[in-house]
């Protein structure tokens, strides 16, 4: 397309540039360089948003201070963030010309990869279950059915949905501590002997819990939109996990006999009845501190597997010192606590999360010089990711409270009407 002028104006949201038409033709930024190559008007309109041909003026609706901080990288060859602005929006202002996150300064570059990293965690949940409802209510329209299971599920599923969702968590938090209480209870010596004679109502309560639990997940079960999602899900499989051990032993209780003298058996039965405690877990529907914490481990899994990695390597490096010092210099008189190196990284596994049972200690002065050593290496390495855990348990609890905030108002609304 042939310039009307030698000078090319580029219009971005009320704010001009003057070029010459050979600048626009070699310019940084490939939607503006796209210009010269255009044969026609229409071909113009493709990339910019309106031409004036008698000004020979581009006109661009976008955000014009966004624009002004990529000038600056045009300039000088440094591209940082525009102050107060959103990351994310100052990101698709460099997409639209032609930029992409690798020519961001690395300070800049790292604040957009945590951000990216964080929303696509929100925005993927918020959106699939914007998209679910979405789908759900179109496809409803004059099917009452479907609009019945949508409500079920969302009696089910969301604990502040409604007035019914509510009673409805309630009733299963009062289940979960019986449950619990039961549990813990059944392993004290006391109970354990008046359990003869009480061993039915036992029985009972506890086959009462089970078989709440069992129809709630059936239920879920089965109003859910997708069974597969459903069954990968972490909190139920962690509901699976609590109610099959209770079914397990009853069946295994009937085949080998009440007073079986399987040992491997017996072993067995406890340890599916101590997989009951998983039922705990379950408060995490209910309540948003253990939401919190689960969707922060989430998130923050990269820094605790380097939080592993340290104390890892810290115990291999002073449990095979304190070994040397403490017993391998000294055979004869050595210390026997530290006569293998897995014995003294158990040492210091305690000294360096500052427990301290007591149980072994060093008794030579440079094997207690290395245990002041492993005590503030310790500190410090314990304290390098948990920053970053903490910040980001902070930003999911405010992110799960406004989500809360959001459905206890939606709840006022229906109650009110």
């Amino acid at each position: 397309m042939k310039f009307g002028k030698g000078v090319c104006i580029i219009n971005v949201g009320g704010t001009k540039y003057a070029f010459p038409k050979d600048v626009i033709k070699d310019f940084p930024l490939r939607r503006v360089s796209r210009l010269h190559s255009c044969a026609s008007e229409r071909e113009v309109l493709e990339v910019c948003d309106d031409y004036d041909r008698e000004r020979n003026e581009f006109f661009f609706d976008r955000h014009s201070e966004a624009f002004g901080f990529i000038m600056l990288y045009v300039k000088y060859g440094k591209l940082r963030f525009v102050p107060h602005m959103c990351e994310l929006s100052f990101y698709n202002e460099m997409i639209y010309w032609g930029l992409e996150s690798s020519h961001l300064e690395f300070c800049c570059q790292r604040r957009l990869d945590e951000r990216m990293s964080d929303t696509y965690t929100h925005f993927t949940e918020e959106h699939h279950e914007t998209d679910d409802e979405f789908r759900t209510d179109a496809s409803s329209n004059g099917k009452r059915d479907s609009k019945w299971l949508e409500r079920m599920r969302r009696t089910f599923e969301e604990p502040t949905s409604s007035l019914a969702a509510q009673i409805l968590a309630s009733v299963s938090v009062i289940f979960v501590i019986v449950s619990m209480v039961m549990l813990c209870a059944s392993t004290l010596p006391d109970w354990k002997t008046a359990e003869s004679n009480t061993v039915e109502e036992h029985r009972i309560i506890e086959a009462v819990c089970i078989g709440w639990f069992t129809a709630e997940c059936i239920v879920r079960f089965i109003v859910s939109r997708d069974k597969c999602e459903f069954v990968r899900r972490p909190l139920n499989i962690i509901d699976l996990l609590a109610i099959t051990p209770y079914y397990i032993s009853v069946t295994m209780t009937v085949v080998t006999g009440e007073n079986s003298q399987l040992q491997r058996a017996g072993v067995t039965l406890r340890v599916l009845r101590m997989m009951r405690i998983f039922w705990v877990i379950k408060l995490a529907r209910h309540f948003l501190g253990l939401q919190t914490l689960g969707l922060t481990l989430k998130r923050c899994y990269r820094e605790m597997v380097m939080l592993m990695v340290f104390i890892c390597v810290a115990m291999a490096i002073f449990g095979a010192l304190a070994q040397l010092l403490e017993h391998g210099l000294d055979l004869e008189s050595g210390n026997e606590e530290y006569a293998s190196i897995p014995a003294a990284c158990w040492w210091v596994i305690i000294s360096m999360t500052t427990v301290g049972y007591g149980d072994m200690y060093p008794i030579t002065v440079p094997g207690r010089v290395l245990g002041g050593l492993c005590v503030v290496s310790g500190i410090v390495l314990l304290a390098l990711p948990i920053t970053f855990i903490y910040h980001s348990f902070v930003q999911c609890y405010h992110e799960l409270k406004f989500r809360s905030a959001r459905c206890t108002r939606s709840l006022s609304a229906e109650f009110l009407n």
